[in-house]
Order: C-alpha cells, then sequence, then structure tokens
C-alpha cells in the first residue's frame, strides 16, 4: 500500500472574487521528496502554495498533512505541525533586528530559550554575515541576507517541510551557494521541501520531481528529468521560444 503523502492538495478550486484562478488542481508531496512546482507567469503557483500553507482556502477541495484534513486549520496551526512558507524576495519584518526576526520562527516554543539560542546559533553557522548583522533592522540588509534571514527563520521553526515561493529570485550567484548548502542540509535531515521556481537548472540541481501549471491547471507531473524533455511546456518559459531544449 502506498505510504500517504505528507502534503496532498485534492481536487482544489480557487477564485479571486469573480477571477477563477485555480482549475481542479491536485498535487503530492510524500515525506523527504524535493518537488519543484513550475509554469508561467500567472499560472496560480503562489496562490496554490498559500492554500496548501493556510493563507488562503480552497473554494472546493481540500488539503492534507500527514493523513489530516487541514483546510479549515489557520496557518499558525499548520506551523505547529511543521509546515513551513518561505516567501521570495525580501521576506522579513523590516524594522526587526535580524536576531528579533529569528526569534520569531520560534514561536511555537518561544518559552525555551535553550532550544531558540541552539537553533539560531546553527543559522549563524550556516550564514555567518547575519552573526555580524544581529541587531541591525532587516531592512536595512541587502536582498540575498534578508532571503538567508527568512531561511533562518525556517530553520529555527524545526519543520517536517518547507514551501519556498521564488527560491532563486533576484539573489546573486554567491548568495544562492549559500543558500543551496542550508538546502542540502536539510535534505540530510530529511525534510520534505516544495519549491516555486523560475530556474530550471536550479529546479533540476535540487528537486527529482516536478509539477508545470499553466492557467491554473496541472499541465505535467513527472521527474525534473522528463520535464526538461517536454519543449511544448518549457520553452517558451524558461528558454525562450526560438531555442532548442536538449
Amino acid at each position: 500500500m502506498a505510504k500517504t503523502p505528507l502534503l496532498e492538495v485534492r481536487d482544489a478550486d480557487f477564485s479571486y472574487g469573480p477571477l477563477q484562478v485555480l482549475f481542479d488542481v491536485s498535487i503530492a508531496v510524500r515525506e523527504g521528496e524535493r518537488v519543484a512546482l513550475l509554469g508561467t507567469n500567472g499560472a496560480g503557483k503562489s496562490t496554490l502554495l498559500r492554500l496548501a500553507s493556510g493563507l488562503a482556502r480552497p473554494s472546493r477541495g481540500s488539503v492534507w498533512f500527514d493523513g489530516q484534513d487541514i483546510t479549515a486549520l489557520s496557518a499558525p496551526e499548520r506551523v505547529k505541525l511543521g509546515l513551513v512558507q518561505v516567501n521570495g524576495g525580501k521576506s522579513t519584518f523590516p524594522s526587526l533586528t535580524v536576531h528579533e526576526n529569528l526569534r520569531i520562527g520560534a514561536y511555537t516554543f518561544i518559552r525555551d530559550e535553550a532550544r531558540i539560542s541552539e537553533r539560531i546559533d546553527e543559522v549563524v553557522a550556516m550564514f555567518p554575515v547575519l552573526g555580524d548583522r544581529f541587531d541591525q533592522p532587516a531592512g536595512t540588509l541587502s536582498g540575498g541576507e534578508q532571503q538567508m534571514v527568512a531561511l533562518g527563520r525556517a530553520v529555527v521553526a524545526g519543520p517536517r517541510l518547507v514551501i519556498i515561493d521564488e527560491l532563486s529570485l533576484g539573489l546573486a550567484p554567491i548568495v544562492m551557494e549559500k543558500i543551496l548548502e542550508l538546502i542540502d542540509v536539510w535534505i540530510e535531515r530529511g525534510v520534505t521541501l516544495l519549491i516555486v521556481e523560475q530556474s530550471l537548472d536550479v529546479a533540476c540541481a535540487i528537486c527529482e520531481r516536478a509539477y508545470f501549471m499553466e492557467k491554473g491547471e496541472v499541465r505535467f507531473s513527472g521527474s525534473t528529468t522528463d520535464l526538461v524533455h517536454r519543449r511544448d511546456l518549457v520553452r517558451s518559459v524558461f528558454f525562450g521560444d526560438d531555442e532548442v531544449v536538449a
């Protein structure tokens, strides 16, 4: 019998007012998997992540986590289960210091100072530059450093599943290299990853399986290797219409 997926979205529809943006969308992510969510601009990828993390609710369909129907659970309740989302770009509380931003990740165990200190020390070991910026307002950091803070906050939370929207968005290669090191740590620990990504190279380097969305529907589900060879899907998105996909 197949193991129950850690995250499952079943037959989801979603609308912003009269505008429907998701149509009968289903995805499943098994524990320990690394899954990319790819697609055209406006395909509904970020909306689907919002449904998964509890920032929105489907107008039809359901969301399941480790065999439990969590459709009605709030985002904070989902964090307590181990489901954490990181938004791309400058996903920080800009007026709070780096240290305060990191501590927010520990709100489900906020009185356990020893645990919090251990997790924050771990973040600083991964991203030493944050140790030098501890007392700076996060809004004064570069975009790459702010992304490190956002990912560090997820590390502090101790997640089972990390959802990342636009992992490499606007990041310099040297920053991306540090973030990929964190991804490797999560992989070693068996943390499950669902990543929205615009770079096919990054998606293939991290993930073994992918979903491809277009116009609010899932058009492809399979290995990232197979997706690379689906020229009809990826050419115009990742390579431009005139470029040949190897």
